[in-house]
């Protein structure tokens, strides 16, 4: 009987654990990332395009590295270090986060996409 009860207590246990996709979903990220691709790359060496390659990005200073592409000044002079705070308020709001930033996209509401979105750069970019 003791057998039975620790066997049914660990189906339960996977069961739980194997719900829906939740936030932070890398798989998700990378569907949701598809509207950034007109202006971001993310494997590294890739050129950058309207918007700079993201490969390396977490840890980096918003504007400081060094990849061939001209950051606007108000990017540069923010200090930023994007870590998965900065960037989900960046990509929430990027001009509320630094005006003056050049980046035209109006921003990503749903927090949930974003923990999604950046799941998918952590594990493209690192």
């Amino acid at each position: 009987m003791k057998h039975l009860t620790a066997s049914a207590l660990i189906g339960l246990v996977t069961l739980a654990m194997s719900g829906p996709a939740t936030a932070q979903d890398a798989k998700a990220g990378k569907t949701v990332f598809e509207r950034c691709i007109a202006c971001h790359t993310v494997a590294k060496g890739d050129r950058n395009r309207a918007g700079p390659n993201l490969w390396g990005v977490f840890g980096s200073t918003a504007g400081q590295r060094d990849i061939g592409y001209k950051f606007s000044a108000a990017l540069t002079n923010s200090g930023l270090v994007w870590n998965e705070e900065t960037m989900s308020a960046y990509l929430e709001n990027p001009r509320k986060v630094i005006p003056k930033t050049r980046m035209t996209f109006p921003g990503m509401k749903n927090p949930d996409q974003r923990a999604d979105v950046i799941a998918y750069l952590r594990s493209v970019t690192q």
